[in-house]
């Protein structure tokens, strides 16, 4: 692996904006984009150079905002087109980019085509989705949605079933049909063409499905079904995305990035939407980053139960997937690099702890982030070490993911509420959800009318203000690591070396480019930690770069979620 060539998305900081969640202007309780732009300044203190702005567009809203009726229009509840180009215009005057959603695998029911498909067989819109009919009475095969139940949707008005890998609301579209894409590319162009800065593109890798829609099979000798090689990195989707980068986003300077579900086993078939020769895609999502640790959950014959079952993940098993894919892609391929986002819960009550060392281990995982080759990700309030909510009643909880999750496992399980609400308030998507949190007064300085979701109860103490007035918060360690990262190009373009491979507690590699070269070390317990580093590095002189304590006393031990940066040379003789 080298350096490879440098890209202005390669250098960048990226921050994501959840807009129903982050600034209220109106009292209605929802963000809007006029909340958005009152709050650029802050962005811009942080140091972030993009903001990645989750969906804006016209809505029903059953998936918050994933299920879009209308690509060009912005929905009334986060304002109007108006305030969308005053806030790129906005972002533009203070030197920051912005990147928006592109939700292509789907549309919502309302859309449209949509509405004019379900009117006739005959429709020309017909073909925009999958519609089958049912066999032997049923569904016309065994898929299931991600959102739990059959991926078909019986329509009375024709007999005939859609496709819905997500909600029954969010019809799937049919990129096999030309019309289809050349409608998405114009969608593209419009948007480029008043000035964003690229697109990220909702799970992207689901958008060509094995032709026939045959029925899934368990793998062969197993119960198991992998439902994923029936509808993810289907045999079109290079082919797709080449078209799409040929006719629409090579003719512009912007960045371009994929939600795809990829494991360490699909390593070489991600990097063929990242391997800039292939004229792709920038980089992906893989889930590898989310890093959900499959590998720690307990399996059952029910995948219900298994869903549901409690898990923890292992820092043998984060180490082994962020080490494959930091040495796997390259210098033709680019990662992205986070630890959360609006899918998953928050990632300090997750992989750090959300208690006595809230502080340390958040500045702990964002040594991680801004240490590790690839593009960094900051989804909005964990850059002041927002938790996780705790909300102890289902009907607490807005998203559609959590709420039939909830309604199927306590269906087959009675007196299953409590176990159900136990795993959500772990990995429920709403734990990111809530409202940002500003200020310690009412509504945690979101809005003065009462927001759409519950907000953390923790918010008196960890919010904006109180962060902004501490020069030791988790804060000013997130503006201190984005601008080490502009000044010192190891940090972005280094050589990713893994040590202490088999150390249970930690977490450590070196960073190399010309000459210059860091060693991190990332204690990912509550308790000192030891460690001995191999001989090659104990001859090599090192000065304290940048860590989440104040000079280590020893340097054979970490204290709880101590990180730390060093950068290190050869010892003179």
């Amino acid at each position: 692996m080298c350096d490879g060539m440098k890209d202005w998305w390669k250098e960048a900081t990226v921050y994501q904006i959840y807009p129903r969640s982050f600034a209220d202007t109106n009292g209605d309780g929802i963000g809007d984009i006029r909340g958005i732009i009152s709050r650029l300044d802050y962005i811009k203190r942080l140091g972030a150079d993009v903001i990645w702005l989750c969906p804006v567009y016209k809505s029903p809203d059953v998936d918050n905002g994933y299920d879009v009726s209308d690509y060009r229009s912005i929905d009334k509840k986060f304002g109007s087109m108006a305030d969308f180009d005053t806030l790129l215009r906005e972002v533009h005057k203070r030197k920051m980019r912005l990147i928006m959603d592109a939700v292509f695998n789907h549309t919502s029911d309302r859309h449209g085509w949509f509405i004019e498909s379900r009117k006739s067989m005959d429709n020309k819109y017909r073909d925009y989705y999958f519609w089958r009919s049912g066999k032997n009475g049923r569904e016309p095969n065994n898929w299931i949605s991600f959102f739990g139940g059959s991926a078909w949707e019986y329509d009375e008005g024709t007999g005939q079933y859609y496709f819905h890998l997500f909600s029954k609301e969010q019809p799937d579209l049919n990129w096999a049909n030309a019309d289809v894409r050349n409608e998405i590319h114009s969608v593209m162009r419009w948007w480029l063409d008043k000035g964003i800065d690229g697109f990220r593109f909702d799970t992207i890798n689901h958008i060509s499905k094995i032709p026939g829609f045959p029925d899934a099979k368990p793998l062969r000798g197993q119960k198991r079904i992998d439902w994923g090689r029936y509808y993810k990195n289907g045999p079109k989707v290079h082919f797709y995305l080449n078209e799409m980068n040929r006719k629409v986003l090579s003719k512009y300077d912007i960045m371009s990035v994929g939600e795809t579900a990829a494991t360490l086993e699909d390593i070489r078939a991600t990097k063929l939407y990242v391997d800039r020769r292939r004229h792709e895609l920038d980089m992906v999502f893989h889930e590898n980053n989310e890093i959900r640790s499959e590998g720690g959950r307990p399996k059952a014959s029910n995948p219900l139960d298994e869903r549901y079952n409690t898990f923890k993940w292992r820092l043998g098993d984060l180490k082994r997937n962020f080490t494959a894919w930091q040495t796997a892609l390259g210098k033709e391929c680019w990662d992205s690099v986070y630890l959360g986002n609006h899918d998953y819960p928050r990632m300090v009550s997750h992989f750090g702890d959300d208690g006595k060392y809230r502080v340390e281990s958040a500045k702990m995982l964002a040594t991680m982030l801004f240490t590790l080759r690839g593009t960094p990700y900051i989804y909005q309030g964990d850059e002041i070490g927002m938790t996780n909510a705790g909300f102890g009643s289902i009907k607490d909880y807005a998203d559609v993911w959590a709420i039939n999750m909830y309604n199927e496992y306590t269906a087959g399980h009675k007196g299953g509420g409590g176990h159900a609400l136990k795993i959500l308030r772990e990995i429920s998507r709403d734990n990111a959800r809530t409202p940002m949190q500003w200020n310690a007064g009412k509504n945690a300085g979101f809005g003065s009318g009462k927001p759409w979701i519950k907000i953390n109860p923790n918010y008196g103490r960890i919010n904006v203000e109180s962060a902004l007035r501490d020069r030791d918060s988790i804060f000013y360690y997130y503006k201190r690591l984005i601008k080490l990262r502009k000044e010192h190009g190891v940090m972005v373009y280094g050589r990713y070396r893994q040590i202490l491979k088999g150390h249970p507690d930690i977490y450590a590699y070196t960073r190399s480019l010309n000459g210059d070269e860091l060693l991190v070390l990332l204690n990912f317990t509550a308790k000192n930690t030891n460690y001995k580093l191999p001989r090659a590095l104990e001859n090599k002189e090192m000065e304290f770069f940048v860590g989440n304590y104040t000079k280590s006393k020893s340097r054979n031990v970490l204290r709880p979620y101590e990180a730390i940066v060093r950068s290190i040379s050869q010892r003179r003789s």
